[in-house]
């Protein structure tokens, strides 16, 4: 394939954004600055601050850049799998002890930055909801939920306590978590299936209803 000048660019861009993960990661996002990066990737600063304003914007690009077509929705016919399996994703790339601390280094710097926090919310946060919102419509159309099964708000009862126990607790985001959140969100909305956390709990049920009788 012909080394362009579109190609060099492009390689140059990929290989600015990965020295900024990996210098993120290791000294933190507090340290990292565009000199250094420069430094490490090999590049001028001139070319760092022709292509990102900010620091916050080079690290939100290079986020971004992870962001890879596994966080699509699956639609396998049962709704709660399908959601159960693109928030494991989510969680495992941006609350890992990989990335976790930068993603939450990213949306402190959102609360003072307008250019990033508009930025992240639309290429990221804003799109990732319409996906969750349309698998959902899609398994209320299709009889999975009730028919009163709020769209909208269902997306900010998923969404909220992740980004809480993320941002505010900083607790591990495990995917026994998440099971909890969704046996919570989807319990009483069938006729869809349940998910495991809340087929578990029905079964403890059953078991100390047995053990009392």
């Amino acid at each position: 394939m012909t080394d362009t000048p579109r190609r060099r660019g492009a390689d140059r861009t990929k290989a600015i954004m990965r020295t900024t993960l990996e210098l993120g990661q290791e000294i933190g996002y507090a340290n990292l600055s565009m000199e250094a990066v420069a430094a490490r990737a090999g590049a001028g600063k001139h070319t760092i601050y022709r292509r990102w304003s900010s620091k916050g914007a080079l690290l939100l690009d290079s986020l971004l850049s992870l962001n890879e077509a596994h966080l699509d929705y699956p639609d396998t016919g049962d709704v709660v799998a399908d959601v159960r399996a693109q928030i494991y994703a989510a969680v495992d790339l941006l609350a890992g002890p990989s990335y976790g601390a930068l993603f939450r280094a990213l949306v402190g710097e959102a609360q003072h930055d307008r250019q990033v926090a508009v930025a992240l919310n639309e290429r990221f946060i804003a799109p990732q909801a319409d996906k969750t919102v349309a698998r959902l419509k899609a398994a209320r159309d299709q009889g999975q939920l009730s028919p009163d099964f709020d769209l909208d708000l269902s997306m900010a009862i998923l969404s909220g306590p992740l980004y809480f126990q993320l941002l505010i607790t900083q607790e591990p985001l495990t995917h026994e978590y998440v099971d909890r959140v969704l046996a919570a969100l989807f319990a009483g909305m069938g006729p869809g299936p349940r998910t495991r956390a809340s087929r578990a709990t029905a079964a403890d049920r059953r078991a100390a209803r047995s053990s009392r009788s």
